[in-house]
């Protein structure tokens, strides 16, 4: 905890009036939501002030739901008055009762450390969609058609269908919002033109729970006049082909699936305050597209010759088109889709093209990542382009599809149940119209690739025939990092190529084989990633995807959306330990990163049956089976592990209890916390030595990762021995990589850790940057013809740069006290970086030259820092060339608090 001292740096004025200013206004993390459907949405904001040492005392909040009194100061749905208190996110509106599908406007006042107020930011607003399930006056529709009644005719061509709506409007528009949701997957339009910049929407649920739903503006889009809104389906997870995955599950039989199907609503409001209102019903005409079949794994297959000309304008013929019907639909309930969308982020050109045999091409576009191509192309009428997609090529220049195959299923090896193909390739089709240059993409797939075997085209491709198209969950950034070390640079870029290939609406394990959210991927990334990113949304998301499949009996899924997949788990379908844990950690992360208190106490009933599960399946307080430390080249501690992780979840549950102020609740799992850590160190420690289990570099981190040893100093030591008889290499899996820098930062060891980030051989980064990789690998070695060239959970060591290079710790939920404490190491001259956290930015940039150590910090109005320099207790501490106090000397480092504001220390 840090010291409430906070030291004064001389020469500093008092705050004077308005120097605290409101900038950055959220509601439920989102600046100006278009549609929430919260009845009670939290409201925050960041503050900026050019004094230092600037807290809020109090705020004012006004809430109207027009701007004109918003203008006037007057909140007519809420005015909270003058609040004292330091809250600046999360709060909760309490006004009067939200209305649907209405604009509310509003801002707020803040009071500096003073007392002294701030002028009104600048107007804010949020927008809510349905607030009820009653609000909804659509029904889901259909074409009609019915599913094949046998498996293997589900593979056959599948034409997917468009549905039309002709409507007149005839006054001036003053606003219009489409509210959709179409399963699997829809593209909306209103005359011709796309709404909006969203793909493969709406996000993967489980359907019989949740569906999501996203709202657009669409009030420049209707016309007066007659106007046409259109709408093509794909099926997306709704309805997936019948393939086992691994030769074993079938999605079918853990998710509830249908035809595609939509259901959307078009609220129009004119100028003169009348309205109208088009749904979803059975006036709606129909017709199959010219998609034949699609798939999420096995890809698009596209006929341009079965277009239906201008379908969605007032100029189409549809003669033969027929009505719409109304169809059940899914079972979940209609949720706004808070979390980012997916979206095209990046182009991508092709470095070069080569002619592999006559015919076919190769396309390499020199960066692994996920998303579709997009071609541009002239010739007859019937030429059918295929596109195959891969990481990687064999030695012969040929592409080697075999690590991004549908969950391992390939010819002589597993197969994928009744008219499965051989080889469960990534493969688009695309056949010409002839008419003309035609482009074209994949609209409801994705693939991760580098390459893209090109044949069939009419003559030859060039470079500007073809390029990709990154696709992945429109993240905002708000974490930077660069360093003196060009391989660590590297390496951060690498990571983030890989992240943002595996956030499709899930964070996946890869986006090609697999594509699913396996939880303890998320686990060893979850800082990482919101070091990065702003994952606020996108993990309130993965939590309640994994509350949705919590099983009967209270465990948790090692997936979520859940395909069946239970490989090491406990029974009744649930995962094995260290997958449950994304459930609780996750919430953990949230509230540690975010202040967000609201996930956990939404989620507490769904962990305590989660704890009771567990205690029905421990005995006498242990596990013993796993999957443990995934990818570790050494033998996995899998019955270490899998305790260590029941005592987390249980850790997690005290933790839990005691915010939420559960008093009983806390004693009872601290209780149990203890019992399951002795009866650890019982059977697993061996006394006087140390050593955990089978002492490997994972047994040693799990034991000092959870605070586990008796032995600490000892246990460390043959941690520290373990790498240097690996000469300082990783021999570590999934979770002890992430450890292992948790536990030298913790230990002060970043000397050991820049040496094992630094190794450019195997096993380690640096070799696989060495063999051409631009995105991390599954596996330390090369992954060959089975393991993914596209995984996340080795991109823990991004955390690392952020915590222990520059430093930047969060020592109060929300970042509201940071410890800044960065490690130089190695040959590290100098590293700058930021992070964006909910009250603002908070910057560490340090450099070594001429003998002094000088270190650049930011924070942000309304968070205090303890900032910890290196140095000797006779070195010279100044900042902005003036000498100060040192607060104390510990382990090498000089430690001052301060308060908020920008300053420039200096040791020598």
């Amino acid at each position: 905890m840090l010291s409430a001292f906070m030291f004064c740096m001389t020469g500093d004025a008092l705050a004077q009036a308005g120097s605290l200013k409101p900038d950055k206004l959220t509601c439920e993390y989102l600046v100006d939501p278009l549609g929430i459907d919260t009845k009670s949405p939290r409201l925050g904001w960041t503050l900026s002030s050019a004094e230092r040492d600037q807290v809020q005392s109090a705020y004012e909040i006004l809430v109207s739901d027009n701007p004109e009194d918003l203008q006037r100061q007057k909140g007519n749905v809420w005015a909270t008055g003058k609040v004292s208190s330091a809250r600046q996110n999360h709060i909760e509106y309490e006004g009067k009762a939200l209305v649907p599908f209405t604009r509310y406007y509003w801002s707020v006042k803040v009071y500096d450390r003073t007392g002294v107020p701030s002028a009104w930011s600048a107007p804010a607003w949020f927008e809510t969609a349905m607030l009820d399930a009653t609000d909804w006056k659509a029904q889901w529709i259909g074409d009609g058609s019915l599913q094949p009644e046998k498996d293997e005719d589900r593979y056959q061509n599948d034409r997917m269908p468009l549905f039309a709506k002709e409507f007149t409007s005839a006054k001036q528009v003053a606003s219009a919002r489409l509210y959709i949701s179409g399963l699997g997957y829809y593209e909306a339009y209103l005359n011709g033109e796309k709404v909006g910049d969203h793909v493969l929407d709406p996000g993967w649920t489980t359907c019989r729970k949740q569906v999501l739903y996203a709202v657009y503006d669409v009030t420049k889009m209707v016309t007066k006049g007659a106007n046409v809104a259109g709408i093509m389906l794909g099926n997306g997870w709704w309805n997936p082909l019948p393939f086992k995955f691994f030769g074993r599950w079938d999605l079918r039989d853990y998710q509830q699936t249908g035809r595609p199907c939509v259901k959307a609503e078009l609220h129009i409001r004119y100028a003169d305050g009348s309205s109208q209102k088009i749904i979803t019903d059975e006036t709606w005409l129909t017709a199959p597209g010219p998609i034949i079949r699609n798939n999420v794994y096995l890809g698009e297959h596209y006929d341009a010759r079965l277009e239906q000309p201008h379908w969605n304008t007032t100029r189409a013929n549809k003669k033969r088109w027929k009505n719409a019907v109304n169809t059940e639909g899914p079972a979940g309930m209609l949720t706004a889709q808070m979390q980012p969308p997916i979206k095209v982020t990046k182009v991508i050109r092709p470095v070069k093209i080569t002619e592999h045999k006559p015919g076919i091409f190769i396309a390499d576009l020199g960066q692994n990542f996920a998303g579709v191509a997009r071609l541009k192309v002239k010739g007859p009428a019937g030429t059918k382009i295929t596109l195959r997609y891969g990481e990687a090529l064999f030695e012969d220049g040929s592409l080697n599809m075999m690590t991004t195959v549908a969950t391992q299923i390939k010819k002589g090896g597993i197969k994928g149940g009744p008219g499965a193909p051989e080889t469960a390739w990534q493969e688009d089709s695309y056949t010409l119209k002839g008419e003309g240059t035609e482009t074209w993409s994949p609209r409801f797939t994705f693939h991760g690739f580098r390459y893209v075997e090109i044949s069939g085209w009419p003559g030859k491709p060039s470079v500007n025939d073809i390029e990709g198209l990154r696709m992945n969950s429109a993240l905002p950034r708000n974490g930077d990092f660069a360093c003196s070390n060009e391989m660590f640079n590297k390496l951060h870029d690498v990571i983030q190529w890989t992240f943002l290939s595996n956030v499709f609406s899930v964070q996946s394990d890869c986006p090609g084989r697999e594509k699913m959210g396996y939880g303890a991927d998320m686990v060893v990334s979850a800082n990482a990633f919101m070091y990065n990113y702003d994952m606020a949304n996108f993990y309130r998301k993965a939590v309640r995807d994994f509350a949705n499949e919590q099983r009967p009996l209270g465990g948790i899924t090692e997936i979520a959306p859940f395909t069946g997949i239970d490989d090491r788990g406990y029974g009744d379908l649930s995962g094995p330990l260290g997958w449950q844990l994304a459930f609780p950690y996750l919430q953990k992360q949230l509230y540690l990163f975010y202040g967000d208190r609201r996930v956990i106490e939404e989620n507490y009933q769904a962990v305590q049956q989660q704890i009771t599960f567990l205690q029905s399946q421990a005995k006498n307080n242990l596990f013993y089976w796993d999957i443990s430390d995934h990818e570790s080249i050494d033998p996995k501690p899998e019955s270490l592990s899998a305790s260590a992780f029941y005592y987390h979840h249980v850790m997690l549950a005290a933790e839990f209890a005691a915010l939420l102020g559960k008093e009983e609740d806390h004693t009872k799992y601290s209780k149990l916390q203890e019992q399951i850590r002795r009866r650890i160190v019982q059977q697993f420690h061996v006394p006087g030595t140390g050593r955990f289990d089978i002492a490997t570099q994972a047994a040693q981190l799990f034991a000092l990762w959870y605070g586990l040893s008796p032995e600490k100093e000892s246990s460390l030591n043959v941690l520290i021995q373990e790498l240097e008889r690996h000469k300082q290499h990783v021999s570590t899996g999934i979770f002890g990589t992430q450890m292992l820098f948790d536990v030298l930062r913790e230990n002060d060891r970043n000397d050991i850790a820049f040496r094992v980030a630094n190794q450019r051989d195997f096993p380690g980064w640096g070799s696989m940057l060495g063999k051409g990789a631009t995105t991390l690998w599954e596996t330390w070695r090369l992954p060959g013809t089975v393991y993914s060239l596209n995984h996340p959970m080795f991109g823990s060591l991004d955390e690392w740069f952020y915590r222990s290079l520059l430093g930047i710790n969060p020592a109060a939920p929300g970042f509201e006290k940071v410890i800044v404490k960065p490690q130089p190491a190695g040959d590290l001259t100098w590293a700058k970086g930021s992070y964006e956290s909910v009250r603002g930015k908070i910057t560490s940039d340090w450099k070594i030259e001429d003998g002094k150590f000088t270190l650049n910090v930011i924070i942000p109005a309304n968070s205090t820092a303890e900032v910890w320099l290196p140095a000797k207790e006779n070195a010279s501490v100044s900042e902005r060339g003036k000498a100060i106090a040192v607060q104390r000397y510990e382990k090498g480092y000089a430690v001052v608090n301060v308060g908020s504001g920008s300053y420039v220390f200096v040791i020598r």
